[in-house]
């Protein structure tokens, strides 16, 4: 059984891989959905991670889909008090920005959808530059007090702004971040590492990596010359013409040969030595793409993988 990882200074302790919510009520209908659900949590799994906007992206579609499907499938397994349920506000149509009313107001429209009393981890979704920190801050301490959130977090978030909201948080002995988001893989390092990276481990906090397998480019499906169909083939077919990617897929394919894993579980099981680290996010349109997820909590990696895999990355 998979070791729990805890999130920053909480009490939140984590799977190793967390379950990306993105694609339920999107690519995933409700049926897809739930067998998914059923099968991570089967496999020990306990974190799920959605926000208020998903799929508001789509035509026809308002946002809060995600979190409706995951509010059904919570009521109708009765399991709700053996999951950690994070969501994300600030992007959702109805809601934008980061403003102390609109915070408020998103996280319960959040409740709401999920079905339940509290959200165990809450984040923003974007940075609001206009919004001072101290304002963003203060709303979610409020929402932690009113019993609503249990821990809050932030998504792509700058160093400067990181530092100085936690700082606020000490100073005023408010709720203060336990873990971030970044866009963080093999791919895309820059983003994380670095000024935010330094910030995250020297104040303690967490990262879950979101992109972690660079919208399936590190899956090795997307390779020169050919063709994907899938509705994130866009993104993912980006790295695959670059040298770095296929320096990266290459690297990939041999960890994973020396190891009888699929290349997937093998770029997750990097994230997962990096320091901050917790938990990766990663999606599962259908039972098929699962196992590859799931596996990464029983592969362990060399110091030459990991250096390997490093190096091709760099």
């Amino acid at each position: 059984m998979a070791t729990l990882r805890t999130l920053g200074t909480s009490d939140l302790a984590v799977f190793p891989l967390a379950l990306g919510g993105n694609v339920f009520g999107w690519t995933a209908d409700e049926k897809q959905s739930f067998a998914v659900l059923d099968a991570y949590t089967e496999a020990g799994g306990n974190y799920i991670d959605t926000a208020d906007v998903y799929a508001a992206w789509i035509d026809g579609l308002k946002g809060g889909e995600s979190e409706t499907v995951i509010g059904k499938w919570l009521a109708a397994r009765g399991n709700r008090d053996k999951f950690i349920v994070s969501t994300k506000g600030g992007m959702h149509p109805d809601y934008q920005g980061l403003s102390a009313s609109t915070i408020k107001a998103a996280a319960e429209q959040s409740l709401r959808r999920l079905g339940i009393d509290h959200i165990d981890l809450y984040y923003s979704h974007y940075d609001d530059p206009s919004v001072p920190v101290e304002e963003i801050v203060t709303a979610l301490d409020d929402l932690v007090r009113a019993g609503k959130v249990r821990a809050v977090a932030a998504s792509n978030l700058s160093a400067q702004r990181l530092r100085a909201s936690l700082d606020f948080a000490e100073r005023e002995n408010l709720a203060r971040y336990v873990a971030i988001q970044p866009e963080y893989n093999l791919v895309s390092r820059d983003t994380y590492e670095g000024a935010l990276q330094d910030v995250a481990e020297q104040a303690g906090v967490s990262a879950l990596p979101y992109f972690a397998l660079a919208a399936g480019f590190l899956t090795g499906k997307y390779r020169p010359g050919v063709t994907v169909d899938s509705a994130r083939a866009d993104l993912a077919a980006g790295p695959a013409v670059t040298a770095r990617g296929v320096a990266v897929l290459e690297a990939l394919d041999t960890v994973a040969d020396a190891h009888g894993a699929e290349p997937a579980t093998v770029a997750l099981a990097w994230l997962l030595t990096r320091p901050t680290v917790a938990a990766p996010i990663a999606s599962a349109r259908d039972l098929a793409q699962l196992p590859a997820l799931l596996a990464v909590q029983d592969l362990t990696l060399t110091h030459e993988d990991v250096h390997l895999l490093t190096k091709a990355s760099a």
